[in-house]
């Protein structure tokens, strides 16, 4: 059995052109998201398709993007259906699982998506390494400065933590994990 399955970002866009595309390949059962973003793998339509699909069948997308944005999460779904024996076809990119060609061109994206993983990887921790030369510290800023710390260590000498978390407008938590680590170790200096 060949299922289709077809989505569209937002309302206002049509499925028409895939809808057309999908039906003409000989699809049986067309499933669809309408409105939905394609960063996002949790979609009713393509859940539905994809717990449907069983050993034998195929899964057809118009493009490969249809299915999903991620390189990484495309070739991790495109696995899974392997796995199943559910073979898949992207019809633009001339993706077909079934055929020598389609298998090697599916692999061939496969790598490039771990050759992508290993890039961005690289420029992760080098450019992580370069802020720390700079004296950087990559992350989320704190969420109390020293000088906060500092006016809050004074305010608990007439407040509770909760009264003086809830004038500087963060948790009780934060102001003691600041006040009892590295913030107060530069203010005993």
């Amino acid at each position: 059995m060949k299922f289709g399955y077809a989505r569209v970002s937002t309302e206002e866009q049509h499925l028409d052109l895939q809808l057309t595309a999908l039906r003409k390949y000989g699809c049986d059962q067309i499933f669809s998201d309408l409105g939905v973003s394609g960063g996002c793998f949790d979609r009713p339509g393509l859940s539905q398709a994809l717990s449907e699909a069983q050993a034998e069948d195929t899964l057809v997308v118009w493009r490969l993007d249809r299915l999903g944005r991620s390189l990484g999460q495309l070739v991790s779904l495109i696995s899974d259906l392997g796995k199943r024996r559910v073979d898949f076809v992207s019809l633009n990119e001339k993706i077909d699982t079934q055929s020598s060609s389609g298998m090697l061109m599916f692999h061939m994206i496969a790598a490039l998506a771990e050759f992508e993983r290993s890039l961005i990887s690289e420029r992760t921790r080098a450019g992580m390494a370069a802020a720390f030369q700079r004296g950087s510290r990559p992350g989320r800023p704190a969420a109390l400065t020293t000088d906060k710390c500092i006016e809050a260590k004074h305010l608990l000498q007439r407040y509770s933590y909760k009264e003086v978390a809830q004038m500087l407008k963060v948790h009780e938590k934060t102001l003691r994990r600041h006040l009892g680590g590295l913030f107060m170790e530069k203010l005993q200096t």
